[in-house]
């Protein structure tokens, strides 16, 4: 039982048909003269053309005297309409067919464009980085300094249990 009560009425029962009410109202307001002919995605008055909800919740288009007549025209025998009739009630009802909205629009090249354009200004930042930014490598780096720096720790017998000396043959001056 709710603690709040209005006219007898639990008080989340009466905001549940105020939101229900405003739906409604701001629903009919966005759609127009359109038809509400289903639930839709998420119960709102809404179309889209989506493969994984075929059903909006309102037609395409407004109705008009002549869209009215084949409306009227298609609850008797669906046999007695002509293909251009039946095309007609289905471009009111819907904007594409599944073949249109489903069709590949080519965006992809622009997402490959842009991640390509992204990867080359990224590349040229990096060089001008390179170039104008960082200090030149310290000369401890070079191969030249770096083989003389072996053969010093190797002479010295650096770690001879288990390191780099012990992976040197000193008999016949090369690893092991």
């Amino acid at each position: 039982m709710s603690l709040l009560t209005l006219n007898g009425k639990s008080f989340s029962s009466c905001i549940i048909r105020v939101e229900l009410l405003r739906r409604g109202i701001h629903g009919r307001c966005r759609i127009g003269g359109r038809e509400w002919v289903g639930f839709g995605i998420n119960g709102s008055a809404n179309y889209k053309d989506d493969a994984h909800f075929p059903f909006p919740a309102i037609r395409f288009k407004e109705n008009t005297k002549d869209i009215c007549a084949l409306r009227e025209k298609e609850k008797g025998d669906w046999r007695m309409l002509c293909c251009e009739e039946k095309k007609a009630l289905y471009r009111a009802s819907f904007c594409q067919t599944f073949a249109e909205f489903q069709h590949p629009t080519g965006q992809w090249k622009v997402v490959v464009g842009v991640g390509l354009a992204l990867c080359s200004f990224t590349f040229w930042a990096f060089m001008f980085l390179h170039h104008f930014v960082y200090e030149p490598l310290p000369p401890s780096l070079a191969d030249t300094i770096q083989r003389i720096q072996l053969r010093r720790m190797l002479e010295l017998r650096v770690n001879p249990i288990d390191g780099l000396s012990s992976k040197w043959d000193y008999d016949h001056d090369r690893w092991k």
